[in-house]
């Protein structure tokens, strides 16, 4: 698990950057709309590890049973484990601190937006006769949207007439934000904000916040002037008669500050076509599509159960962690449970698990001592075997034995028949069947 999360994060570190170099050149090239959607690659990339892999058609390879009693430990292991709950814990004090102020400020939003006036909501529907009036609320934030549940709200000053004096301009500004509602946008933005808690740590992402919402906004100006082509000088001038305000979590204000410039400069712009923005959106969905390839996710081959009796099993070696052995329940030694668990795992081409089940015609321990063999199997690293030169997958049959028998003495001990001894750091200690080089069952 800790792998996996490792990397999904260095996936994140790379697709961060390649949106920012390639949002402004895909914006002059393609449109906002288009380049908006780049921000797709460093939420697709991280999810590259979880994708299936390739899994080669192999027989079942069969390796020597592992012993698991209550005397084993993992000194080595200790140490890694005390790291990493250190890691850990940094980062979830971290992670609950910015959800306690993201909560905190987004509740202060809630409470200070209350219903509109029916002189608000009046001028709100002559200017947007479409406008549901239901999601209008009065705020000194506005305008603005803020995601909300069951349908997020418009937040308008109670001054709204006064600071936007025509009804042409109005109609831009709630227009404006009607597309965000439409877009999606709020949604957007929450990910935003929980995206840059649980990544606290990282300088990318707080670099990232000013260009999403700029990228975010430009994108919706882009759509709101395609519906009204003719109001561009319009548009800019509202604008530049806004007075911009602070962004707050989960909030989508009409204008920010550093914002005014470039979506001034946007608008200025002769917008591109329709047949450009359309080849701008496939083209970035090829590139999202080919990182996602070439960050790991490759199409399910047959399962290696299924395999042809012609298929070159892989010789797939098992790298047994240390870090994480197997451990014997504290409630099964109570009860006195003992048993075999048959463990069948799937690895895919990379060396990862992809499946761990239990083979219940050939396993006697209880359930309890099942999952215990389970959870420290899935997080074990195989090496692949390789077939015509390159990597492959398969499926790989350890049976893990659980006994309540103990050493002798600290120098020789005993294990049950037909086991070895081997003696670990400090008093631990480990039982290996001692077997020939592993074949492959057909």
């Amino acid at each position: 698990m800790a792998d996996t999360l490792l990397r999904m994060l260095v996936w994140t570190t790379l697709g961060l950057p390649l949106v920012l170099l390639l949002r402004k050149p895909a914006r002059n090239l393609f449109g906002a709309g288009p380049a908006f959607t780049l921000w797709l690659l460093p939420v697709m990339l991280p999810l590259a590890p979880l994708l299936p892999r390739a899994i080669a058609p192999a027989a079942v390879v069969a390796l020597p049973a592992l012993m698991v009693t209550p005397h084993t430990l993992a000194h080595a292991a200790s140490t890694q484990v005390d790291w990493r709950m250190l890691v850990a814990g940094l980062w979830l004090a971290g992670a609950a601190l910015g959800l306690l102020r993201l909560g905190w400020q987004y509740l202060q939003l809630l409470r200070g937006a209350r219903h509109g006036s029916a002189g608000l909501l009046n001028v709100v529907r002559r200017a947007a006769p479409d406008i549901d009036v239901r999601c209008v609320r009065a705020s000194a934030t506005g305008p603005a949207v803020l995601w909300a549940l069951p349908h997020s709200l418009l937040l308008l000053p109670e001054d709204f007439a006064r600071l936007f004096d025509t009804e042409a301009t109005r109609e831009l500004v709630l227009r404006h934000e009607l597309t965000h509602l439409r877009r999606g946008d709020t949604w957007w933005t929450l990910a935003l904000e929980v995206a840059s808690v649980l990544l606290w740590f990282h300088p990318l992402v707080w670099l990232a916040r000013s260009r999403f919402r700029l990228d975010q906004e430009l994108a919706c100006d882009a759509a709101s002037l395609r519906e009204s082509p003719k109001c561009t000088i319009g548009y800019a001038r509202a604008l530049l008669d806004s007075i911009a305000v602070q962004p707050l979590p989960a909030l989508i204000p009409w204008l920010a500050e550093p914002q005014l410039k470039e979506r001034i400069a946007m608008i200025s712009r002769i917008p591109p076509g329709t047949l450009r923005r359309r080849t701008g959106f496939l083209a970035i969905a090829v590139l999202l599509a080919g990182s996602l390839l070439l960050a790991g996710g490759r199409t399910p081959a047959s399962a290696a159960t299924h395999a042809p009796s012609s298929a070159t099993p892989p010789a797939v070696d098992i790298t047994f962690k240390s870090s994480n052995p197997p451990k014997y329940p504290a409630a099964a030694v109570k009860k006195r449970e003992q048993g075999t668990v048959m463990l069948d795992v799937t690895v895919n081409a990379g060396g990862d698990v992809q499946q761990v089940a239990v083979d219940a015609k050939r396993s006697d321990a209880s359930p309890e001592l099942q999952q215990a063999a389970m959870a420290a199997v899935v997080n074990w690293k195989f090496n692949p075997g390789t077939k015509d030169g390159k990597p492959v997958g398969g499926v790989v049959r350890i049976p893990v034995d659980f006994s309540l028998g103990a050493p002798k003495d600290a120098a020789g001990g005993s294990c049950p028949a037909g086991f070895q001894y081997k003696q670990g750091k400090g008093k631990s200690y480990s039982c290996i069947h001692e077997q020939p080089k592993p074949s492959a069952v057909p």
